[in-house]
């Protein structure tokens, strides 16, 4: 009998002590990695930081972390953020009003010469989506859903998400080549990509959290891509495309993560001729 109890006290001192690594991992600052992408049309180099899945109201995400997460964030000194939705976790159609206000002050301290854009997730449609665009107004973000606004010398297209079942994306290339300019496109889920018309060079995506949890390489949950690994995680170039799915902020279901950190891209778009000299040098 004592030998068992022996057994279980281990068992559950290691089971404690890998539920604190997997949380530590969860609420980790995120890794910023980084890409160049060249851009067709593109006049000048534009930098972009793309950040998703902030989830608030999970033990991973609070006001405090949140607010380091954005002052590093601006030490990149990007030109513009791009947040790709999920503000807000949950199925209560009226969650995001009772969660969402702690996330106004710390995404008010963004800064970048372009502005702060972002689409909806698909959290954030199952929780309130009239309360979180409201709360991100008052964040000063811009609230892109089916539509295009310009940001220096690129179209941005915020594409609606598709997990919800609520993307259009002719009606956002439409709005996006009226402004003239090389488009780049965000939204919440990557299953758009294969939708998209050959003059979208580059998606900016989440809702992955690059798997979450990974138990040698291979996830414990579902894939939430109808398309399986393909759009799972990184950077995925598909001919003359480029999608870029980051893992996210913060977590979904229980606020763990292993094997697929936190982190943030910060993306430089180059003219494509540019991009060209420098890769013959």
């Amino acid at each position: 009998m004592r030998k068992l109890l022996a057994i279980l006290a281990t068992l559950a001192f290691l089971g404690a002590g890998f539920l604190g690594w997997c949380f530590r991992e969860a609420t980790s600052d995120p890794v910023v990695r980084r890409a160049e992408v060249a851009m067709p049309g593109l006049e000048r180099p534009v930098t972009i930081a793309l950040l998703s899945d902030i989830h608030v109201g999970t033990a991973a995400m609070g006001p405090k972390r949140l607010g380091r997460i954005v002052a590093q964030v601006n030490a990149l000194k990007p030109d513009l953020v791009v947040i790709a939705g999920d503000f807000i976790f949950g199925h209560d159609p009226k969650g995001s009003a009772k969660l969402g206000p702690a996330m106004v002050a710390p995404l008010r301290e963004l800064r970048a010469p372009l502005g702060v854009a972002a689409v909806l997730g698909n959290h954030d449609y199952w929780t309130g989506p009239q309360a979180v665009r409201a709360q991100l107004a008052q964040a000063g973000v811009t609230v892109l859903e089916n539509s295009a606004v310009s940001r220096g010398p690129v179209a941005l297209g915020g594409i609606s998400d598709d997990f919800s079942g609520h993307a259009d994306v002719r009606a956002t290339m439409e709005a996006a080549r009226a402004l003239g300019g090389p488009i780049v496109l965000v939204t919440h889920s990557p299953d758009v990509a294969p939708d998209l018309p050959a003059d979208a060079h580059l998606l900016l995506a989440g809702h992955t959290h690059c798997g979450q949890v990974l138990v040698f390489g291979q996830n414990i949950a579902p894939e939430v891509s109808r398309y399986g690994r393909r759009y799972r995680c990184g950077l995925v170039r598909e001919g003359a495309r480029t999608v870029v799915v980051t893992a996210g902020l913060g977590t979904s279901g229980v606020p763990f993560r292993l094997g697929a950190r936190p982190d943030v891209w910060l993306l430089t778009l180059m003219p494509a001729a540019m991009a060209s000299s420098q890769k013959a040098r």
